[in-house]
């Protein structure tokens, strides 16, 4: 048996549609699955006719669901074999696991919310076994999740799912790709979180992969911003020609990491909604890329962390701390916010202090008085920002995303 859907019901568990390829299931039947190894009984079998009519037996060429026990849909893989226990078999070609692509952290807007957002995740992943969770933890965030998503319009749809169906109030990070480095020494990690790289390794990094994908864009006509776009993307031209006197077709080679945020609405900006993107997986690139710390005060803030490309690392961290410097409320002491790649700053810019004027009673007399009440303001401000902390808005999560 193919093993084609499944989702998740509350009383019977999880219901697998698949199709027989050949033979005969019946109700209390052994089943196997090829994918992880485990044997299940068949509790109930059927077809759907609309609604699940139950027959007790599928025979060869039949689309049917199958109750059998599984208590989550990671158990139940699309494109599984099914088989039953007491034979061995050669799995039905063509399946693969799920490849995980986009990764992002999930924290709760409130910390005391942790459990609230862990429960709606849980909920959630019953019926979506394609994301994988990872509990983790952020100086800046506190609890939260590492999720990864299958692409772009799995992460969009995960995120909205989660507030609309569960009203989880959530802060996600900069989604990123996985890289891959390699050191000196011939070891190789791969990264999924920006957070988890040293920003000053002890090794020397000598190579770094990035996924890439092999993109198609049909445009009407010949679109010069639309070069630019690719370009500036450090997209690689495959192809480019003409369906007929009216369409043109392009490909290009692009980094995965360049296409994830919003690469679409910029083309659809340029072509006024005339163009049409899709794109596939290809293997990964060598590039050169660096890892973008974002400090406030000194402090990094891990959460906001990136991997990005040496020669628009300046340019990525400049926008960061402008964007920064407007969404952070200002303190009763001065904010610093650098951009920095590991010890080298590359971006900064200073958020001044909300400052009290303590010489509003002071009419007169001599100059002295007010110096002293000025030097104790300052050495007041001093011991604050020592102990100050930063709120970090939640806007300010979501308005990095267009930068990075």
């Amino acid at each position: 048996m193919l093993l084609l859907d499944s989702y998740y019901d509350e009383y019977k568990g999880v219901i697998c549609h698949v199709a027989v390829v050949d033979g005969a299931l019946r109700k209390g039947d052994k089943i196997g699955s090829a994918a992880i190894s485990q044997t299940y009984e068949v509790l109930d079998v059927g077809i759907m006719h609309p609604e699940l009519t139950s027959t007790g037996v599928l025979f060869t060429g039949q689309v049917g669901y199958v109750v059998s026990g599984m208590h989550s849909t990671k158990e139940a893989l699309v494109g599984d074999t099914l088989y039953h226990a007491q034979f061995t078999v050669d799995p039905l070609p063509g399946f693969k696991p799920a490849k995980h692509m986009v990764f992002s952290g999930l924290y709760p807007a409130d910390g005391s919310d942790f459990d609230a957002l862990n429960h709606a995740i849980e909920r959630l992943t019953c019926n979506d076994a394609s994301v994988s969770v990872m509990k983790e933890t952020s100086t800046a965030l506190g609890m939260g999740f590492r999720c990864g998503f299958l692409g772009l319009l799995h992460m969009d749809v995960f995120h909205q799912r989660l507030e609309q169906e569960y009203g989880a109030r959530v802060i996600s990070t900069i989604p990123t790709v996985p890289y891959i480095f390699e050191y000196a020494d011939g070891s190789k990690i791969q990264v999924q979180n920006p957070a988890a790289l040293a920003s000053n390794p002890g090794k020397r990094v000598t190579a770094c992969w990035e996924p890439a994908v092999i993109a198609t864009i049909i445009i009407p006509s010949m679109w010069d911003l639309l070069l630019h776009l690719c370009s500036e993307r450090r997209g690689e031209q495959l192809e480019y020609s003409f369906i007929d006197s009216q369409r043109a077709l392009m490909k290009y080679r692009l980094p995965l990491r360049e296409i994830i945020v919003d690469f679409y609405n910029e083309l659809k900006s340029i072509t006024s909604g005339y163009a049409t993107f899709d794109y596939e997986d290809s293997e990964y690139q060598k590039s050169d890329l660096v890892k973008l710390d974002v400090l406030l005060n000194g402090q990094p803030v891990d959460a906001m962390a990136t991997i990005v490309h040496s020669l628009k690392a300046q340019r990525v961290g400049r926008g960061l701390v402008d964007k920064l410097k407007k969404l952070i409320d200002r303190q009763m002491f001065d904010i610093t916010i650098q951009a920095a790649i590991g010890s080298k700053v590359v971006a900064r810019e200073t958020l001044s202090a909300m400052r009290k004027n303590v010489l509003a009673k002071c009419y007169g007399g001599d100059v002295t008085r007010k110096k002293k009440l000025l030097e104790k303001q300052k050495e007041g401000k001093k011991r604050m920002k020592h102990i100050g902390p930063v709120d970090i808005p939640q806007e300010a999560f979501h308005e990095l995303f267009k930068i990075s």
